[in-house]
Parts: C-alpha cells; sequence; structure tokens
C-alpha cells in the first residue's frame, strides 16, 4: 500500500500537466455561449428613452443584439461600424445598455449617434446574466425566429465585420431563404 501512495503525487502532475497542455490551445477570444441555437430570454424591459420593449419587439428578420455601455472605452471603438451598418440599412442593430445609468446612457448616445433601432435599458444586468454576458462589448446574431445563432465577445470592427459577420449572416440568410 505504501508504494502505491508514493505514485499519487506523480499521477497528480502529470492529469495537472495535460489540462494545462489543452488550455494552451484554446482561443481566449472564443467564449462558449449555452444560448447557441437557443431563443433569446424572454424580457418585459424598457428602452433608454422609456419605451417599453419585450420579445415581440424584436425584428422578424436577422439582427444584431449589441451589449453596450457608457462607460465601455471598447464600445466607443467599434460605434463607427455600428454607425455605418445602421446608415447603410445592411441590418438592424438592438442594443442591450447593460449595467448603465439612463441618463448617462441617453447622453453617450447623443454625442456619439444612435446606430439602434432601439437600446434595451437594463440597469441591474438581470437580462445581461440571462444572456450570459460577461461584460461589454458583446454581439450576438440573431435570426429572424429570435433565435441566437453567433456570439462575439470584445470590439466588432469592420475587420470582425468582414470575416466573421458577413459570412455568418449570409449562411443565415440562406439558410432562411431570404
Amino acid at each position: 500500500m505504501n508504494r502505491s501512495l508514493a505514485f499519487l503525487p506523480v499521477a497528480a502532475f502529470v492529469i495537472l500537466a495535460l489540462v494545462m497542455w489543452r488550455g494552451l490551445y484554446l482561443d481566449s477570444k472564443e467564449l462558449p455561449s449555452m444560448l447557441i441555437d437557443k431563443p433569446m430570454p424572454a424580457f418585459d424591459l424598457t428602452t433608454v428613452d422609456g419605451t417599453s420593449v419585450t420579445n415581440d419587439s424584436l425584428p422578424s428578420e436577422p439582427f444584431l443584439l449589441n451589449v453596450w455601455g457608457s462607460y465601455c472605452l471598447p464600445c466607443l471603438v467599434e460605434h463607427p461600424t455600428f454607425m455605418r451598418l445602421s446608415e447603410s440599412g445592411e441590418i438592424p442593430i438592438v442594443g442591450v445598455n447593460y449595467r448603465d445609468q439612463k441618463a448617462l446612457a441617453l447622453n453617450w448616445l447623443e454625442e456619439n449617434g444612435n446606430p439602434y433601432a432601439f437600446s434595451i435599458l437594463d440597469e441591474p444586468g438581470r437580462f445581461g446574466i440571462d444572456l450570459g454576458v460577461y461584460g461589454a462589448p458583446e454581439t450576438y446574431l440573431v435570426d429572424s425566429k429570435g433565435v441566437i445563432r453567433y456570439r462575439h465577445v470584445s470590439v466588432l470592427d469592420e475587420t470582425v465585420w468582414r470575416e466573421v459577420f458577413e459570412p455568418a449572416i449570409a449562411e443565415l440568410r440562406a439558410e432562411e431563404g431570404e
């Protein structure tokens, strides 16, 4: 029995080394979401301008759901991309103002422009928790039935738009027969 106990630290080391070795090959930008291919969580909230919104308020075509906050510097970096998309009409964009203050959010939109069809006010962050949000910015691609198809964590700039979102949207629209 004493001999088998001597190998216990060696076995523990080997297991730990294998787990760490596997971690070297994981993409740190990929954060899994349990909601991929599942409907968006139900919500009954207001927008930053006070309008009541529910799941029924969502676009009936593929759209982007962008989690943002006035405190979020990376959100300011990605904002020109959303403004361009909004102006071109390429795809509707719904915002989720996550864990922010209404007055600050309204001021931020007034200063920087508002690319959103509407922006859901999520001051306490409960809706964000239901979505599985780690923090702003995050952007979801949602299909016409309200099913989350893709999640991007970090800044959505023009490069990410071209390389990731455009092909995903084209594939989604082909599936939906648009």
